[in-house]
């Protein structure tokens, strides 16, 4: 027997109907130079000639994030390699959800793909609210229009993570810190819940901040590696310093937390951390 149809219309418990058995995803494109992607939907389709990104039913088996790139290269010919998932947010209505996933472009080109789209069009976020805008995409926006260019750092106090679990660790700092590291290249994948926020996930970028015997320990994709020479401590805060971003510091560093939440870092505690690195 085939897997039933995504694309059906849900009625949810606020009454609206919405388009998708399994939910629907959209992708909003963020280019600095260009502004964000918006998409015109043809006049035929559901909420026809407004404005909103381009998405659609996510299928079965689909990821909100694979169901979003599909869509937008169906819709608007963006391919999946011209641009780089940074987070997502839920908009959940129990029977159906939609999520939005914010992505950085590079250099991507868009055009109309398809029937479903009149126009796409590069837009100053600041002017997106004067577009006749989807009734859901217009109530969304104000949230996520905060985030428009957004991306998290997760800046990990390698020494204090590695230190946080009796595992012999000790006999062997290099190797331990290697392992940690592979660990968090999977991490970047599966993306961490936003501190504030339960409904945002992020795919951050993330820093090891390496020291002692640890040192020549080497970055992986996904994976920066920094080489404090002396004190670690002052290389997090450096690195923290210098980052635009949203900002996440793994340590227990009683001191060193004060230090970068100074400079408006979030903490999250090793044993999280580690907690959520098993689970991967």
């Amino acid at each position: 027997m085939s897997a039933p149809s995504a694309s059906v219309f849900v009625r949810c418990s606020c009454g609206h109907l919405h388009w998708g058995r399994y939910g629907a995803a959209g992708l909003l494109l963020v280019d600095p130079a260009r502004g964000v992607l918006l998409q015109r939907r043809a006049w035929w389709v559901h909420h026809g000639r407004t404005w909103a990104l381009p998405g659609g039913a996510i299928e079965a088996g689909e990821t909100a994030v694979t169901a979003a790139a599909r869509e937008a290269f169906e819709e608007a010919s963006v391919p999946a390699e011209a641009f780089r998932a940074v987070s997502a947010s839920v908009v959940d209505h129990g029977e159906w959800s939609y999520t939005t996933v914010l992505a950085l472009a590079d250099g991507a080109e868009a055009r109309v793909a398809n029937t479903e789209s009149a126009e796409v069009r590069w837009v100053d976020p600041d002017d997106v609210p004067s577009y006749r805008l989807h009734r859901d995409f217009a109530a969304a926006w104000p949230d996520l229009r905060d985030r428009v260019g957004q991306e998290l750092v997760l800046v990990v106090d390698g020494a204090n993570v590695v230190g946080s679990r009796p595992d012999g660790w000790w006999r062997d700092r290099h190797g331990a810190a290697e392992r940690l590291r592979d660990q968090l290249a999977k991490l970047v994948e599966a993306g961490v819940p936003d501190p504030d926020d339960a409904a945002v996930t992020w795919w951050p970028r993330i820093v090891l901040v390496v020291e002692g015997k640890a040192k020549h320990v080497t970055g992986v994709p996904g994976v920066e590696v920094v080489a404090a020479d002396t004190d670690g401590d002052s290389k997090i805060v450096e690195v923290v310093a210098q980052e635009k971003a949203k900002v996440l510091v793994a340590t227990a560093d009683r001191e060193l937390k004060r230090r970068v939440e100074a400079l408006g870092a979030s903490i999250l505690g090793p044993g999280t951390l580690r907690t959520r690195l098993d689970k991967l």
